[in-house]
This record gives structure tokens, sequence and C-alpha cells, in this order.
């Protein structure tokens, strides 16, 4: 499975893609991952609003997240 992340995330992980084999056991909720992600990059836990988004949408953390899903992960955006 490929996880995408930008902004920060992607300077905390030091890459834009990361590729799990074997490591997350599927189906798996949005929440758990969001936590085995933090649990492996401790930094990504001081972000104040990380979003995962599943399949190009924001997902929830009660989502279940199989396989083949496209996971994203996107810290605040700002701009001006």
């Amino acid at each position: 499975m490929k996880i995408l992340f930008f902004g920060i995330a992607k300077d905390i992980v030091g890459k834009s893609i990361v590729e799990f084999q074997n490591e997350i056991l599927f189906p798996i909720k949005v929440g758990t991952l969001k936590a085995d992600l933090i649990n492996k990059y401790p930094a990504l836990g001081d972000i104040s609003s990380l979003a995962i988004a599943l399949n190009s949408r924001y997902a929830t953390d009660d989502m279940l997240v199989s396989q083949q899903d496209e996971i994203a992960i996107i810290p605040p955006v700002s701009g001006g």
C-alpha cells in the first residue's frame, strides 16, 4: 500500500510516497491508521489538524481502508 504525504507531513517523513508492505493489516479504520503513522513518525502528532484523504475524499476516523485504496496525508494549508 502506498501513502502519499504532502506539505510538512512530507518533510517529517522525508519523502512524498511511502510504501508499506505487510506492516498494516487490512481492513483498518482511518483513525487507527493515523495513530499507527503517528507512532512510526511521532512528529506527525505535532500537526494541529492532520487530515487523511481516502480515494481523493476527506475521510473520517471511522471509515475503513482497504489495501487498494489511495491514501493521502494532508496537513493544514495556509495561504494568502
